[in-house]
């Protein structure tokens, strides 16, 4: 029983730490993506207004801080309510615990017995748990968290923040540094290259298929394109 107990605890939070990394990972894939898009998008609707290489450049470099603020600021909002939701379960789990213990310890055994376990070892199982530390167990079996261990709004911030930034600086340092002659083609080659593989990141830490994330990707990428080029040419 101790064993079944020992195993269940640390699959649990391999499993909670897992998320918060794929949570982190999960931001900074979007903000790389949004930092490549709205900067290009930028870059192209200014250059296709006007040829000042010095206007377009602080164009794009103010629209990649905006970005990557923006970001980082939504994913800080999206995290922390998401913390709070977890908190939220915690506190109304304690209070279940006060006025209806038996009902959560039925939870916990059952939720055992749904894995194989027989219901006396289960009803073990459940008792020595709940006897040890009942709300870190009550939390863990019925809202798949680990007590006092949240998702972290810093790191999907600063994970989001960087990203993005470095996102951006792709398609601007193709339109900046690159000759007039070639500065076109070279922005539309690193922006394709650049959202082929948040593409392939975003399919692969989903657990998606890759080529149709990459398609999908790239074709936002060229609409993308398209639209601020012509934007920028009507103003």
């Amino acid at each position: 029983m101790a064993a079944n107990q020992q195993v269940q605890t640390k699959k649990v939070k391999q499993h909670q730490t897992m998320d918060e990394k794929l949570n982190t990972l999960r931001a900074g894939v979007l903000g790389s993506n949004d930092g490549i898009l709205t900067v290009v998008g930028v870059l192209f609707s200014v250059a296709a207004a006007t040829t000042d290489q010095f206007t377009i450049f602080i164009a794009g470099l103010a629209d990649l801080l905006a970005c990557a603020f923006s970001m980082a600021s939504g994913e800080y909002a999206s995290v922390s309510t998401q913390k709070d939701t977890e908190q939220a379960a915690v506190a109304k789990e304690q209070r279940l615990l006060k006025t209806n213990y038996a009902d959560q310890q039925a939870a916990v055994q059952q939720f055992y017995e749904e894995r194989g376990v027989t219901a006396e070892t289960a009803l073990a199982i459940a008792n020595d748990l709940m006897a040890k530390d009942a709300l870190a167990t009550v939390v863990n079996v019925k809202e798949d968290i680990q007590l006092g261990h949240y998702m972290n709004p810093w790191n999907a911030a600063f994970s989001s923040l960087f990203a993005a930034a470095l996102g951006g600086t792709f398609p601007l340092v193709a339109m900046s540094l690159f000759p007039a002659a070639t500065q076109w083609p070279a922005t539309i080659v690193a922006v394709l290259l650049s959202v082929t593989l948040t593409g392939y990141l975003s399919a692969k830490l989903g657990h998606g298929l890759v080529k149709t994330a990459i398609i999908r990707n790239v074709i936002v990428g060229i609409i993308t394109m398209f639209i601020h080029y012509y934007v920028g040419q009507f103003f």
